[in-house]
């Protein structure tokens, strides 16, 4: 989006360094690509698993997981046979659990500076990682700061949290180690733009945005959407997770909805649905929720209107390439502002889907064909 004299947003990406985890590649002029944690418990291969192939569907390209003792470490292994999608093992605490998730086959390896412990466990921790070719996260996060920088700062601010990052970036690079990208996250979003932003100035690698323990939907929502937005507005950010207390696919749909409301990425539907008024005479609530969640397998980039008002939806949403609108027990399926068919209330949402199915037929083929 450009104006003429003013700015551009948003901003000209930030240069940084490219890595590869996985199969996926960061930084540099790769896609900002999308993440989230399962919930489950790690050793649980079965559920973790299942919720992995659910993520993956909904379009989540790096998963990490927890692993807090060393049989979540060893489950990595298996849940590696299962999976495509790039695993990385969340470290606190004990070092060795870097090392047992390493050999059991994770992607990457998150660790966090305020409790990893020596600087010797670090080390061992970066020979692993170069031995298997893993980059390393260094996850800095507001809540738990190493003790003497709380001390010196006089607790969790930005410019502590970016000279925890710095320290340990500094005993990776001593060591000869350059696949590294960092996070600096907070739970207000004040402290956590206010970090990368410093962050941004002071070195090159790729960086893992998001507000952390941001809230259920609703807080969460709007702190990740401000938070991440603001940052990759302004060309800071190579990747991201929205953190909320809710089902992680959540996590994927909002992070997916932040890029596309910036013109970053563009994955799936787009919809549009008007706020309702009193001229609604139609379930349109019910009627969203059930678009949504069947939307959620498509990967057309197609604009869907979902109108409560058959007298100025189509003409609202002329710019969607589908939309049904209805009122009083029945409805339309329009195509570009034009009426196309006439229908039922309860046919709705089926009439509109396989006018959707026909468009990702469409546009799969035109993938097919260059």
């Amino acid at each position: 989006m450009q104006f003429p004299g003013t700015w551009t947003i948003p901003a000209p990406r930030r240069q940084t360094r490219r890595l590869r985890l996985g199969s996926v590649d960061l930084g540099g002029d790769a896609p900002i690509c999308v993440q989230s944690m399962t919930n489950t418990l790690t050793e649980d291969v079965a559920a973790t698993v299942a919720q992995i192939k659910r993520l993956g569907e909904a379009g989540c390209e790096i998963v990490r997981v927890a692993v807090p003792h060393m049989e979540a470490a060893r489950a990595i292994a298996e849940i590696r046979k299962q999976t495509d999608l790039p695993l990385v093992a969340d470290i606190h605490f004990d070092h060795r659990l870097a090392l047992a998730a390493a050999d059991a086959g994770c992607d990457g390896l998150r660790i966090n500076p305020g409790n990893i412990g020596a600087e010797a466990h670090v080390q061992e921790v970066v020979a692993a990682a170069r031995d298997k070719g893993l980059p390393i996260r260094i996850g800095v996060n507001g809540g738990s700061l190493e003790k003497d920088l709380m001390v010196r700062y006089g607790g969790a601010s930005p410019v502590a949290m970016v000279e925890s990052a710095l320290g340990h970036v500094a005993i990776l690079e001593k060591q000869g180690f350059g696949d590294i990208k960092i996070s600096l996250k907070a739970s207000d979003v004040p402290r956590t733009v206010a970090a990368y932003r410093l962050l941004s100035k002071r070195c090159d690698y790729p960086l893992h945005v998001g507000v952390t323990e941001a809230g259920g939907l609703f807080p969460g929502v709007v702190k990740s959407a401000l938070g991440i937005g603001m940052l990759l507005a302004e060309g800071i950010g190579d990747t991201l997770r929205v953190s909320l207390t809710r089902d992680p696919v959540e996590e994927v749909r909002v992070g997916y909805e932040i890029l596309k409301s910036l013109g970053l990425r563009q994955r799936g539907p787009d919809i549009i649905s008007c706020p309702t008024c009193g001229r609604t005479r139609i379930d349109l609530f019910s009627i969203l929720d059930a678009v949504e969640k069947r939307l959620m397998g498509v990967m057309a980039p197609i604009k869907v209107a979902i109108m409560g008002c058959v007298v100025n939806g189509p003409g609202e949403a002329r710019e969607a390439d589908v939309g049904i609108a209805g009122g009083m027990g029945k409805g339309i399926l329009f195509r570009k502002g034009e009426v196309v068919r006439k229908c039922r209330e309860e046919e709705l949402v089926d009439v509109l889907m396989a006018e959707v199915a026909v468009l990702e037929e469409e546009w799969r083929k035109t993938l097919k064909t260059g």
